[in-house]
């Protein structure tokens, strides 16, 4: 490739007028910051690589200041923008097919002279859609049932409920009025069909009264938070009722008692360094702490689950639904997914941690807040 693309160059190869172009440039989502040697506007490296990803996500559906939010998010960098991508298109893929599987049914359906139902031929458009295509959300991240009841216990009485960082909407209970808060546009877009009403805020500025709701709650979302006190505070001040899945970050809660993170990834300590502590976290709003075991199939897929079955750390879509292994780096994911298999093949992984083969769940530093 050219060390720099003109324009006119950049909207040959992209497929897209040099009209378009100038549109980005003139509401700043993607500027040419480099000159060609006679003095034009041209596009570096990295200008490209950002382009690229504003057409990805406006061909995937997104508005121009949703994009401007995906591709300015600090947090992400170019990889994971890949990963969301590609997810999204999946999605996208599976849904087309499962549309089609479908129409195709009908059609044979209707060759032997069998008209579908009503009711038949709106499935292909409905909630039921989703059961064909699980693929199109992470296959890993699923509700575990277990930890949801611990949730929905917390709940108490409440029939109004805030769920904060929603993302696609595990956990939040159907027997409830739910309302959803997400800020980031590429979870919101992955919420299926059915799901709660979903509002686009963040923690820190909820767009709702004082007491709008019996409860509010947060899963495993409060440390992607800017400012977690300012949104457990904002929680507090809208609803009666908080409860907050998180855990506990210290050395004894997490740090050094999850063998993934004390023997293969010490940089997970970097990640909490600044962060609250979960007792400020709980004094913040005058929560208690209880503590919540994983059981050891645990369905859901964050970061602890596979505390007995070590074996699926070494699969990429498993680490891929898991934020703390794109926040390390791929250098120090490389690096323990390595040794964790030589420590497996050697079985040195089962000499070091030969008593949790017996544990039905563990404890791994997860705490709900309960105020």
């Amino acid at each position: 490739m050219e060390e720099h693309l003109t324009v006119g160059r950049v909207a040959e190869l992209a497929g897209v007028s040099v009209r378009t172009l100038h549109h980005y440039d003139e509401i700043g989502l993607v500027q040419p910051s480099a000159r060609t040697p006679v003095g034009y506007r041209a596009y570096s490296a990295d200008d490209v690589e950002r382009l690229r990803e504003v057409l990805a996500y406006r061909r995937l559906g997104f508005g121009l200041r949703e994009i401007a939010d995906l591709v300015d998010d600090p947090a992400t960098d170019a990889v994971a923008h890949l990963h969301r991508l590609r997810g999204l298109l999946v999605a996208q893929r599976d849904s087309a097919a499962a549309m089609v599987t479908a129409i195709d049914r009908e059609l044979e359906a209707r060759t032997m002279g069998i008209r579908t139902t009503p009711e038949e031929q709106l499935k292909v458009f409905g909630a039921q859609l989703y059961e064909l295509i699980g693929s199109a959300y992470p296959a890993t991240r699923r509700t575990e049932p277990r930890i949801a009841a611990r949730v929905w216990e917390a709940l108490g009485d409440a029939r109004t409920v805030l769920n904060v960082g929603a993302g696609t909407g595990s956990y939040e209970p159907p027997d409830r009025e739910v309302t959803a808060v997400e800020p980031s546009a590429v979870m919101r877009a992955q919420r299926p069909a059915g799901a709660a009403p979903c509002v686009a805020a963040s923690a820190e500025r909820l767009p709702f009264a004082d007491q709008s709701f019996d409860a509010a709650m947060a899963f495993s979302t409060i440390h992607h938070w800017q400012d977690p006190i300012a949104g457990l505070r904002e929680m507090r001040r809208v609803a009666r009722r908080v409860v907050v899945f998180t855990h506990d970050s210290s050395d004894a809660g997490w740090l050094n008692r999850f063998w993934l993170s004390r023997d293969y990834l010490p940089e997970v300590a970097d990640l909490v360094v600044g962060r609250p502590t979960v007792d400020e976290l709980a004094g913040a709003i005058g929560a208690r702490l209880e503590p919540v075991l994983i059981p050891w199939d645990c369905a859901d897929g964050f970061f602890e689950a596979y505390w007995r079955r070590p074996e699926a750390y070494l699969e990429e879509h498993v680490r891929r639904a898991v934020s703390v292994w794109t926040r390390v780096g791929p250098q120090a994911e490389r690096r323990a997914v390595e040794r964790l298999r030589e420590d497996l093949v050697s079985g040195r992984w089962a000499e070091r941690n030969g008593e949790l083969v017996g544990l039905d769940a563990a404890e791994l530093g997860l705490r709900l807040l309960v105020a």
